[in-house]
């Protein structure tokens, strides 16, 4: 009955938005030791990103079960997809802070950050932190309207990601090719973090309406 694929669905949609919860309270802990040169914090981390994998399993198994369930109409499925398409996103940002994690603990004791760059990644890590929360809220209040903004919040983002590099390839830069590396890297993190929030946000209006995704970033 399409009563039961409903509660079922809801059962899924509940574990996303502990899983969002999760990634973001990641994400967060990966900033603050990035910025803190934190190597517990950073430890923490990994063993966070490994209660998310649990999270995408459970959610994975549970919409399998309700695609391979008896014929649905098209937007059944295409809601059930559509919701391991956000646990796979979710998990990819785990994994982009497990990422900047690690280089806090390979550069251990010396920060993975130079001074010089410290306030963008404070921004960039304020707006991964905002993107993940209006994940949480679309998701748990199902809300497409706020899902659809983070398109536009991404901006914010991409912004940051062109100042840095305007810095690091500026020929005053004073720190040596090593802190460039960094900077690079974790910079890409950043970004790809906020991609990954757009295309969840994508996938949330759909799982909210019903109708078919834009195409994602």
């Amino acid at each position: 009955m399409r009563e039961d694929f409903q509660a079922e669905l809801d059962r899924v949609s509940s574990t996303l938005v502990t899983m969002a919860r999760a990634v973001r309270e990641t994400m967060r802990q990966a900033s603050n030791a990035l910025l803190t040169a934190d190597h517990t914090m950073a430890r923490q981390v990994t063993v966070r990103d490994d209660e998310i994998d649990v999270l995408y399993r459970v959610t994975e198994d549970r919409a399998y079960d309700l695609v391979a369930g008896q014929q649905r109409i098209a937007v059944d499925l295409r809601k059930a997809v559509t919701a391991i398409q956000v646990a796979a996103d979710l998990k990819r940002m785990s994994g982009l802070a497990v990422h900047v994690a690690r280089s806090v603990l390979r550069r251990h004791p010396t920060p993975a950050v130079v001074p010089e760059l410290a306030e963008l990644f404070r921004a960039m890590s304020t707006v991964a932190d905002e993107l993940s929360g209006k994940i949480v809220s679309a998701l748990s209040g199902h809300d497409a309207v706020l899902a659809a903004q983070l398109d536009r919040d991404d901006d914010a983002m991409d912004h940051l990601h062109q100042r840095l590099f305007a810095v690091l390839l500026s020929p005053d830069w004073p720190m040596g090719v090593e802190a460039a590396i960094d900077g690079a890297l974790l910079g890409r993190y950043y970004e790809r973090y906020a991609d990954n929030a757009v295309n969840v946000g994508h996938h949330v209006v759909v799982l909210v309406t019903g109708g078919q995704a834009t195409t994602p970033v």
